[in-house]
């Protein structure tokens, strides 16, 4: 599995996240759980806000453990929203246009999961891609075509929507081809304004997803943990799993939610729709 994360809230280095908790993201792709046996060095990325509209990014197809310009990247720049990805491939090419995140105009998008099958359904899925989106797709994955089929579907003016119309346009395709549970994913998103956040399968098993509690909230909890003290009262954390230990920080997203955080966090259900 691969693994992310999303942040959003006052600006941070990503390195404080990225290396310095000691389930660091860089820490996870290193040293999986105990019940996966291959760490996740495939390939690694980021995507930040700053001073443009347009996210800057940073991708590589090495191992994040092994990056030093990752490293060096995420301790100078300073950034309130950005996403993290590193990568365990499923049969796509280790290079970096396979690296997420993926990218077009203001939108960010990370995926931990696959598409069921993939070779099969491939060429299904990749002609329902607006022919005006198929350019910027320069990779193999199933998550950047993921990402290319909810932007056809309406993911611009309709975040959640657009997705829940990709997944079941996933859906329907592969129930088509006799392709049982083709869905395994949670998905981080951005605009540049807001962080959007899913966690969906078409089976019973489904990927990990957690968000950190509010930060006013933590420091009532833990009043002498410093890790707390800059960090603004509306920020968040969404990750594959969760950074810390401590009992409190995070709470489980509900298989089957979306989660839609700016200010505040709203959680509402995920179901596929047929476009």
């Amino acid at each position: 599995m691969c693994r992310w994360l999303g942040y959003i809230g006052s600006p941070i280095y990503p390195h404080e996240l990225l290396y310095g908790p000691e389930r660091s993201l860089i820490e996870q792709s290193r040293r999986h759980s105990a019940e996966v046996a291959l760490p996740n060095g495939d390939g690694n990325g980021i995507g930040w806000y700053g001073n443009r509209d347009i996210p800057a990014m940073f991708r590589s197809a090495g191992p994040a453990w092994e990056d030093a310009n990752l490293r060096e990247l995420a301790a100078e720049v300073r950034s309130g929203l950005f996403l993290a990805h590193v990568r365990a491939g499923t049969g796509t090419p280790v290079q970096e246009t396979n690296c997420h995140p993926f990218r077009l105009r203001n939108w960010l998008f990370v995926h931990n999961g696959f598409i069921a099958d993939y070779d099969r359904l491939r060429r299904d899925l990749l002609f329902a891609v607006d022919p005006g989106l198929f350019g910027n797709i320069a990779g193999s994955t199933d998550s950047e075509l993921m990402f290319h089929l909810a932007l056809t579907f309406g993911l611009v003016d309709d975040p959640i929507g657009g997705l829940r119309r990709m997944a079941g346009f996933v859906e329907a395709v592969a129930g088509r081809a006799g392709v049982a549970d083709p869905l395994q994913m949670t998905i981080g998103l951005s605009d540049g304004r807001r962080l959007y956040a899913v966690r969906y399968a078409s089976g019973s098993v489904v990927n990990t997803l957690s968000v950190s509690e509010d930060v006013a909230s933590l420091r009532l909890l833990y009043p002498k943990a410093e890790r707390f003290a800059h960090f603004s009262d509306n920020a968040r954390v969404v990750v594959s799993e969760p950074l810390i230990a401590l009992p409190g920080v995070w709470r489980e997203v509900p298989p089957g939610s979306a989660l839609v955080i700016d200010d505040g966090l709203h959680e509402e259900t995920f179901a596929p729709e047929q476009p």
